[in-house]
């Protein structure tokens, strides 16, 4: 046990050189072959005790890997998730600047905030949506601690699922009367559409991503808490960016969102 605790520490260090510094590390799957999706997930909650110590807070959770187009790349049968920290956030239609990330792709999502908390380990989708406050469109900016994004499963939840910032949409919208599945979405890259994509590229159902991350970190003895965001997965695939990049969502019903590299 003390060997796996001083690996966890170790890998956790790194990453969080890697990311004060600005400069990307090789994968830690290629430092130890044997690290494990448990040990990986250790590594990340290591470094996000170590930024809640310095006062940032823990204010939702994102969730990776939702399509299985990126489940099948990374050969896996799952999604992973990572934490929100107060610090994330960036104001819609405000700018980021770009000495704070390291090598940024940018991602369009449907965020969820709840009301209640959930709590696995038998949370269903009408449990999700009956917990949900609203919902909103989200830009997430992707980042990665690891060198060319050349990441596999235990990397990218080690790099606290490959997370940077995120940005939400002003217009919050109740679940009630809506198929979060048809929800479309278009991704515009300064002022050109790269992607499209709706509510069913996530797992089929957004809701189904949230219920599987609260089952999910129900296995960690952690439950999802009222007044918490959830960013439930991308709905396309995800756009590099440079500076000065300008990127948009437009969402059916719930509105736009942006946000501009400096």
């Amino acid at each position: 046990m003390q060997v796996i605790d001083e690996k966890v520490i170790q890998f956790a260090d790194c990453l969080m050189e890697a990311e004060k510094n600005r400069k990307a590390v090789e994968p830690l799957t290629s430092l130890d072959q044997e690290i494990t999706v448990e040990t990986a997930y250790k590594v990340q909650l290591v470094n996000i005790q170590r930024k809640a110590n310095t006062g940032q807070r823990i204010v939702g959770k994102k969730i990776g890997l939702t399509s299985l187009a990126m489940q099948k790349l990374l050969g896996v049968n799952e999604p992973d998730y990572g934490h929100l920290l107060d610090e994330m956030k960036v104001e819609n239609r405000g700018a980021l600047p770009y000495e704070k990330v390291l090598q940024p792709k940018v991602e369009a999502e449907i965020a969820f905030v709840l009301k209640k908390d959930l709590i696995g380990p038998r949370v269903t989708e009408l449990d999700v949506l009956q917990a949900t406050d609203y919902i909103a469109s989200a830009l997430e900016i992707v980042d990665s601690r690891i060198a060319d994004w050349n990441i596999k499963l235990q990397d990218t939840i080690a790099d606290n699922a490959s997370s940077g910032f995120f940005v939400l949409g002003d217009k919050q919208v109740a679940v009630d009367s809506l198929d979060l599945s048809r929800i479309g979405m278009v991704l515009y890259k300064n002022g050109e559409v790269m992607n499209t994509g709706a509510g069913a590229a996530a797992l089929g159902n957004p809701a189904t991503c949230v219920a599987w991350l609260a089952n999910k970190l129900f296995e960690y003895g952690i439950t999802l808490n009222a007044g918490e965001i959830i960013l439930s997965g991308a709905l396309s695939a995800a756009i590099d960016a440079e500076p000065d990049d300008f990127f948009q969502a437009r969402f059916a019903h719930l509105g736009e969102v942006s946000v501009r590299f400096c």
